[in-house]
C-alpha cells in the first residue's frame, strides 16, 4: 500500500484541527497532538500514550509519520558537530551545530543539493536533487536539538545545504511551526534566512515573516559576480541592492551580506572600494568570511593580513564589517563545505535514513 505523502509534521495547528473535526474527534485533540509532534522529543504515533488508539491508527492511514534520523555524528576539536541527517528516500543532507560562547547556533539545509552553482560552493556540485519537506525541516531542527543537550540552541540560521528562497513555500511552513507558540517557540529574531539573492522571494520573506535576512554577495561587480555566482545573470547587482534599500526592515534591522575571500579573484583594495560604492544607502553589516577549502575546489582562502586590511577599508568607510571565524573545518563543517559525501557513503553501506513511526 502506497503511503501518504503528506508528513504529519508538515502541519500546521490549523490544518491539526481541521483534520481532527473531519474525523470526528473531539477538538481538544488537535492541541494533544500538536504538542506530541513539536513539544515532546520525535516520538513514534504507537507511543502518543494520551491519544486514543482509534485517533492513533487513523493518523498513521492518513499521514507519512515518518522522521529523519541521524545517520552520522561527526565531532569538531573546537566542539562543532555536525550530523548527517538521514530522510525517508535514503538521501541525506547536513546540519551543523555551532557553539561560540553563550551562543549556539544551527546552521539548517533546506535542500538536497542546490541548482544555483555558485562556484565556491562545496553543496553545488551535487546539483538540486530535491526540495526539502516542511516535515525535514522541522526534524533536522528537533534531531539537533535532541543532540546538542545539555546546551540549549540560541540562534537558527538557513546556511546550510540549498537555497531556502528556491524552496519558498516549503520554507514559510517550516518556519511557521518553527515559530509558533503551538510549534517549537522559536523567537523570529533568533531566525535568518541566508539567499543568494531571489529578489521576489526576498521581498515575500520580509513581508510574511519577522525573520532576519542575509545575502550571499562574495563580488560588487556583475562581470565577477557573473561568473562566481551564475545567478547574479537574473538579478544583477542593481536589481538586488535596490531591492534590498526597498525591504521595509524594523529601523534597527541591517541586511547581512555575506562575502567568501578568494585569494587573488575578490580581495583586493579596489573590490573593497567597489563593495563600499555598492552598498552606500543600504542599512547594511558585511560578514567577511573566509573560503574554506574542500576536495576539488578551484579557489584558495585569502591570507589573513589581506582579509583584515580588507576589513578595516570597509570601517573606515563606515561600513560595519565583522571577519567570521571558521568553525568545524577538520570535519568538513564550515561555511561553504557541506556536501554530505561522508553520508552518502555511509548510506550505501546501511546506516540509518528517516525511522519510521507507523
Amino acid at each position: 500500500m502506497k503511503k501518504p505523502a503528506t508528513n504529519v509534521r508538515s502541519l500546521t495547528l490549523d490544518d491539526i484541527v481541521e483534520w481532527v473535526a473531519s474525523r470526528g474527534f473531539p477538538s481538544y485533540r488537535a492541541s494533544q497532538l500538536a504538542g506530541w509532534l513539536y513539544n515532546r522529543p520525535l516520538t513514534p504515533v504507537e507511543e502518543m500514550r494520551n491519544l486514543p488508539a482509534a485517533l492513533r491508527e487513523t493518523l498513521a492511514a492518513d499521514f507519512d509519520c515518518s522522521y529523519p534520523s541521524i545517520a552520522l555524528r561527526s565531532d569538531s576539536v573546537d566542539g562543532t558537530v555536525k550530523l548527517l541527517v538521514g530522510l525517508a528516500d535514503e538521501k541525506v543532507v547536513e546540519s551543523v551545530i555551532i557553539p561560540r560562547g553563550e551562543r549556539t547556533t544551527l546552521c539548517i539545509s533546506s535542500q538536497v543539493g542546490c541548482a544555483l552553482d555558485c562556484q565556491f560552493c562545496a553543496t553545488a556540485t551535487l546539483g538540486l536533487k530535491r526540495n526539502l519537506e516542511p516535515a525535514e525541516i522541522v526534524g533536522q531542527v528537533m534531531r539537533a536539538r535532541e543532540a546538542a543537550a545539555p546546551e540549549l540552541l540560541t540562534n537558527y540560521v538557513f546556511m546550510g545545504m540549498g537555497e531556502p528562497l528556491a524552496n519558498y513555500d516549503r520554507l514559510l511552513r517550516a518556519i511557521t511551526i518553527l515559530t509558533s507558540r503551538w510549534g517549537l517557540g522559536i523567537s523570529p529574531r533568533r531566525i535568518t534566512v541566508s539567499t543568494v539573492g531571489l529578489v521576489p522571494q526576498m521581498e515575500r520573506l520580509v513581508t510574511e515573516t519577522s525573520v532576519h535576512i542575509a545575502v550571499s554577495l562574495t563580488a560588487a561587480r556583475d562581470e565577477l559576480r557573473d561568473r562566481l555566482m551564475p545567478i547574479n545573470r537574473r538579478y544583477p547587482l542593481a536589481e538586488l541592492i535596490g531591492a534590498c534599500k526597498r525591504l521595509d526592515l524594523p529601523r534597527r534591522k541591517r541586511v547581512t551580506f555575506e562575502y567568501v575571500m578568494l585569494d587573488g579573484v575578490n580581495d583586493t583594495m579596489r573590490d573593497a572600494e567597489d563593495l563600499i560604492r555598492l552598498l552606500h544607502g543600504v542599512r547594511a553589516k558585511v560578514n567577511l568570511i573566509p573560503f574554506n577549502p574542500y576536495p576539488g575546489a578551484s579557489f584558495v582562502r585569502s591570507p589573513d593580513d589581506r582579509i583584515e586590511a580588507f576589513r578595516e577599508r570597509l570601517l573606515a568607510s563606515g561600513v560595519h564589517a565583522t571577519v567570521r571565524t571558521s568553525r568545524g573545518r577538520d570535519i568538513q563543517a564550515a561555511c561553504g563545505q557541506l556536501a554530505a559525501s561522508a553520508a552518502n557513503a555511509e548510506m550505501e553501506k546501511g546506516a540509518p535514513s528517516a525511522e519510521r513511526a507507523e
